[in-house]
């Protein structure tokens, strides 16, 4: 397919996002999967887990609480156990990072829904349900305690659509956009970090946002190819993920920390304008604004 055809030049972008409470990113090392991810190696992978148990039908549906279950390129942390094989995932914008869930236990996705996707508080539509479907339906603090190893995440993510078995318009914009952001982030003054987010088969794994003595911590920044989610015809599709602990130049809280910047139509002339923009001042780029999401859940249009 040529480059440019089938986009969408001129639609409003504003507000072409689906709005979910949190999303899921399944680290999966590789940059494409089946059309449908839950299929993805004959269904034996973390995507149909969870969209057993939280998907239409699912024992914690709840359909006024969407979790958004996308796969990213990123690799799955290295256990000190490497004869058990474990999955990492990012919770957004909640920047959690859960460095190991076993794959044999099924266990430990009932965890990560019951102890993390789940809601804190139903939604008013749900006054009707029984005390004890109610029940079901809300997170349980204790269930966090059986997943090890979760940390904060202080990583800036760019997260780019390059599903090219759903679409290939975006196998095409994915990999040329990563490389470009790869490039373009480090004479920003932003550290591209590459390999698992944690190695625990190195005896002094460096850790982000650690430094010794006095010196300011660095800002980091990793860039990986997601699946689908939703506006093909806008590519390419980026979601920025900026943490909590993120800062500016002059070392003052970042004005979009916490939030997640959902762009479309980027193509690699503008890559290096939404990092000045947004990722080093805080600004959001109504041109290409589809929306965002604040670490609350709270869903943002212009």
């Amino acid at each position: 397919m040529p480059w440019g055809k089938g986009i969408d030049k001129d639609a409003n972008l504003n507000g072409l996002i689906a709005s979910y409470a949190q999303q899921v990113l399944i680290c999966t090392g590789k940059d494409d999967w089946a059309s449908r991810i839950e299929e993805d190696n004959s269904g034996d992978n973390l995507a149909a887990d969870l969209k057993e148990l939280i998907g239409r039908g699912g024992m914690y549906s709840d359909p006024f609480h969407n979790v958004s279950i996308v796969n990213a390129s990123f690799p799955s942390a290295i256990s000190r156990r490497p004869e058990i094989q474990t999955t990492s995932v990012y919770l957004l914008p909640s920047f959690k990072y859960i460095p190991f869930l076993p794959r044999v236990s099924f266990d430990s996705v009932q965890a990560l829904v019951k102890g993390y996707l789940l809601p804190e508080k139903l939604h008013p539509m749900n006054d009707g349900l029984s005390p004890i479907h109610k029940d079901r339906l809300l997170r349980k603090e204790a269930y966090q305690h059986a997943l090890y190893g979760v940390r904060d995440v202080e990583d800036v993510l760019v997260l780019i659509c390059g599903h090219e078995q759903r679409d290939k318009r975006c196998g095409i914009y994915g990999p040329i956009l990563q490389e470009e952001f790869e490039r373009q982030l480090p004479p920003a003054g932003i550290e591209v970090l590459q390999g698992p987010a944690l190695d625990e088969s190195v005896s002094a794994p460096r850790l982000s946002g650690t430094t010794s003595g006095a010196e300011e911590a660095p800002r980091t920044a990793r860039v990986a190819q997601i699946s689908h989610i939703g506006g093909h015809k806008y590519a390419g599709n980026v979601i920025i993920y900026l943490p909590p602990s993120l800062t500016n130049n002059a070392g003052n809280p970042h004005p979009l920390a916490g939030h997640g910047i959902w762009y479309g139509r980027i193509d690699p002339k503008h890559v290096e304008g939404v990092i000045k923009e947004t990722i080093v001042n805080g600004n959001v780029i109504a041109d290409h604004f589809r929306g965002g999401i604040t670490k609350d859940g709270e869903i943002l249009r212009l």
